[in-house]
């Protein structure tokens, strides 16, 4: 028997059922405040269950004790949301950055996981990571479609922080999103086909924050003329390991803001 503390707010799908168990697993203190954080954690014991994963996020900015609006955090909690791993989420804010988080952490920087008695940054190096050392189910994709979509972030980015209607920032994100939604169209409904993969939890985030950002700062939202495109959206938007750890609209509006009126 091994004894494990995790947060409410970072069990993973695996552990639902267990929970639901509650009552007949319980033991000792059922509830008490981790020293490095202020979200309460249970006490619960199992076996044939490891010990959860550590990783550090950002932190809401504007709801205490919520996930911030970090696209990069939320693909890693996807990607051990959608491998079935239990973790420890350990909410962090990064406006007021506490010591022990700049020890394992001296850049500042989220998100960062600790495998294998390391910690370990970026999203793409914890991502690559995980699969190789958890491997079941299986996230990878070929090489040659690990970069379909991986432009529109950044013309997202021109285009939500221009000033000028006519500068074409508009229209590249169309051309952008336009191939990617041809591309949904003849190999779909995910980006490797019929399973989804690393590369559609690096997308969807990025897409989750184009939709709300533009919407707020622009008045904009993806054309009907995308079907593919939009249905990808929706199919991705509402995974439950998507719903569960995606940022609250408030906080993409809010975390976006210093770049829109700067």
């Amino acid at each position: 028997m091994s004894t494990a503390t995790i947060p409410p707010t970072a069990l993973s799908s695996a552990f639902k059922q267990v929970c639901a168990r509650r009552f007949s697993l319980f033991t000792g203190t059922s509830n008490h405040l981790k020293c490095r954080g202020r979200w309460r954690n249970l006490t619960v014991k199992m076996s044939a269950v490891s010990d959860p994963l550590e990783v550090c996020v950002k932190a809401s900015i504007t709801t205490p004790g919520r996930l911030g609006d970090c696209p990069f955090s939320q693909r890693v909690l996807l990607t051990l949301e959608e491998k079935h791993l239990l973790y420890d989420m350990k909410l962090v804010d990064l406006a007021n950055k506490p010591e022990w988080f700049l020890e394992v952490s001296p850049e500042g920087k989220v998100p960062i996981i600790k495998l294998d008695q390391k910690w370990v940054t970026d999203s793409d190096v914890i991502t690559q990571s995980l699969e190789e050392k958890f491997p079941e189910p299986p996230l990878g994709s070929p090489p040659e479609k690990s970069s379909v979509g991986s432009k529109i972030f950044s013309i997202f980015i021109g285009f939500l922080k221009s000033k000028d209607p006519s500068d074409g920032t508009e229209q590249a994100l169309l051309s952008e999103l336009t191939s990617f939604n041809e591309y949904i169209k003849e190999n779909g409904p995910f980006i490797n086909g019929k399973e989804i993969s690393a590369v559609d939890l690096s997308l969807g985030p990025k897409l989750y924050h184009l939709e709300i950002a533009l919407g707020h700062y622009k008045n904009w939202s993806v054309p009907d003329s995308l079907p593919y495109l939009k249905s990808y959206m929706k199919t991705i938007f509402s995974m439950d390991s998507f719903v569960k750890t995606r940022a609250l609209p408030e906080d993409v509006i809010a975390g976006w803001r210093p770049k829109v009126m700067g």
